[in-house]
């Protein structure tokens, strides 16, 4: 008698083919590690901060006042000499270009662009807006203090330029404001950074107060080397006398109060310059 058909009882799991190759596993990365590889992509990426260059200790300051109480009152006054300040319109005279719209950081009553420059367009900016109406090179200027909030309130790639002028030494957190500059500036923008060994000591941040003119430039080097994307910081030095290169821990550390006692004491003029993503052409 013929039985009825029945399929095959499937093979065990448990059972695999004899050339059926063995399942490899994988570890599967860790939340940690994985978010830290996130975390080095993010870094790469134009613009973002690749690190911090100050120590809590070095952005502290003497004066614990907010700057926008210090800046309450105007100051109608020049706060480096003459030679300073032709040396700073001569550089921007051979780095700026005409028709270019401009951003002036921590700026102040005084313009050092050169008068026979026309520009598109000038922003300031700086923390007390007396001083800023007096600039007569200023279409447009805004107060607010970097050291609270570093968010400029400006849009991305709007600026060809962007100038600060012996104000770097009060910047508590000068990572994020570099981060933001890189952010508002067009490809082949400049960020020129100019100050001498002069500052309000009370406002000063500690690691400027505690270094020599030669270590404030590599700090402000570091600055731009701590946002991807900026080009190689180039370093403009003029020492006390009208030389330019050199550097000035090569001078006995009595110079500079000779100096002062005969009268003949002048600013040393310190800029450090670099662009966003590349160096233009007709530099």
């Amino acid at each position: 008698m013929l039985r009825p058909w029945q399929p095959p009882s499937p093979l065990p799991t448990a059972i695999a083919h004899k050339n059926t190759p063995p399942r490899l596993k994988f570890p599967r990365a860790s939340a940690s590690t994985t978010n830290a590889s996130e975390e080095d992509d993010n870094r790469s990426q134009p613009g973002k901060i690749r690190r911090q260059v100050l120590t809590q200790q070095g952005r502290g300051k003497l004066d614990l006042r907010s700057d926008r109480d210090f800046y309450a009152y105007p100051r109608f006054v020049t706060h480096v000499d003459g030679g300073f300040i032709s040396a700073l319109t001569e550089l921007y005279r051979r780095k700026l270009q005409s028709g270019s719209e401009v951003l002036d950081l921590m700026s102040s009553w005084v313009s050092h662009l050169p008068e026979e420059m026309e520009f598109k367009r000038v922003v300031g900016h700086g923390l007390n807006g007396q001083e800023l109406a007096r600039n007569p090179r200023l279409d447009y200027f805004f107060v607010k203090d970097l050291n609270r909030d570093q968010k400029l309130e400006l849009e991305s790639s709007s600026f060809d330029a962007v100038l600060c002028t012996v104000s770097v030494q009060y910047l508590q957190y000068p990572e994020q404001v570099f981060a933001e500059v890189f952010r508002v500036l067009r490809p082949g923008g400049v960020f020129i950074v100019s100050f001498s060994n002069r500052m309000f000591y009370e406002k000063a941040i500690t690691s400027w107060r505690d270094g020599s003119d030669y270590s404030r430039v590599q700090l402000v080097v570091q600055y731009f080397q701590s946002v991807v994307g900026f080009t190689e910081a180039e370093v403009v030095r003029r020492s006390p006398g009208g030389r330019k290169g050199g550097e000035d821990r090569e001078r006995p550390w009595y110079t500079g109060l000779l100096e002062l006692l005969s009268g003949s004491s002048k600013d040393p003029f310190y800029a450090v310059i670099a662009y966003k993503n590349f160096k233009p052409v007709y530099e």
